[in-house]
């Protein structure tokens, strides 16, 4: 069996050392999301790196990331054979089921989910919002900056997380009352986390404040050496504008202290139809699409 081993702050870097460098990967393969979200281990195989992760209650081997995977793969069928455990792949690029189906020819079902497509974005085009096609963005920045003409955007520091905290303490209560029924507490759990282990995950955020007061927040951290993956995004009720001031401000601050960045992974939409439309209102420059792979033989498709 394979001795998957759980991520922590400290072992970043040497996680790193595979993931900044493994070509255009989904927003999955960042560390501080590995770290974040649920319970996911990591391990090395034969100089390989293969993740076991707990994604919609289910468990599931990340596309592994190396040179000459298909002993690792191998590894992996058998470490869920022991486990006693379907073995699904998730997070697929078309050129890794391409891959996977020559050497398992036939053995595989493979499933495109949409839902997980991620949203890639130029950083140029969200922090200029030039053209027409992003002419209502324009508008509403501009008049969130008429309504607020003293507004800041801040560095998420030391010094504000515990505002930043307790402006979420607020949405989510709000959301809560809104909808009872709704499960907000990964996701509460995910962001609390990442603010308190913020500088160990190499995470960098905005706050955008008025009259003393956070309007809006934004984390994220990289992805690549071009690409920074945005991973949460919050704005307080009542203030219009203000989702689509925090998006550009902050990319224009990952802009200039960055200037080698090319890309921003606004994420997944998790097949909610609000937030479909949202990230499509901004014309991603691209959809990454990607798969899940589970074997036929354990009589379970994806």
């Amino acid at each position: 069996m394979l001795e998957f081993t759980p991520l922590t702050p400290e072992n970043k870097a040497s996680y790193d050392a595979y993931l900044m460098y493994c070509g255009e990967r989904g927003c999955e393969y960042n560390f501080a999301n590995l770290f974040l979200w649920g319970r996911q281990k990591a391990t090395l195989h034969q100089g390989n790196l293969t993740f076991f992760c707990q994604f919609n209650r289910r468990s599931v081997y990340l596309f592994p990331l190396g040179e000459n995977l298909k002993p690792t793969l191998d590894a992996i069928i058998s470490d869920s054979r022991k486990r006693g455990i379907p073995c699904r792949l998730t997070s697929l690029t078309a050129a890794d089921q391409e891959m996977l189906e020559s050497w398992y020819p036939g053995q595989f079902y493979f499933h495109t989910d949409r839902d997980s497509y991620d949203y890639i974005y130029s950083i140029d085009a969200l922090a200029d919002l030039s053209g027409k096609k992003l002419q209502k963005k324009r508008n509403h920045c501009n008049r969130f900056r008429l309504l607020h003409p003293h507004y800041g955007a801040t560095p998420i520091t030391e010094e504000n997380t515990p505002a930043v905290l307790a402006m979420l303490d607020t949405w989510y209560a709000q959301k809560k009352q809104e909808d009872p029924t709704a499960d907000f507490h990964l996701e509460q759990t995910a962001i609390t986390k990442a603010l308190r282990h913020r500088q160990a995950l190499g995470m960098e955020g905005l706050i955008l404040t008025d009259k003393g007061r956070i309007l809006a927040m934004t984390l994220g951290s990289p992805l690549s050496e071009d690409t920074f993956d945005v991973q949460f995004e919050k704005a307080a009720a009542g203030y219009d504008g203000a989702y689509a001031v925090i998006n550009q401000e902050f990319a224009r601050y990952l802009r200039e202290k960055y200037p080698a960045l090319k890309w921003l992974n606004r994420e997944d939409d998790l097949g909610l139809e609000g937030l479909r439309k949202a990230k499509l209102s901004y014309y991603p420059d691209r959809l990454l699409e990607k798969s899940w792979a589970c074997l036929k033989e354990d009589g379970y498709d994806c």
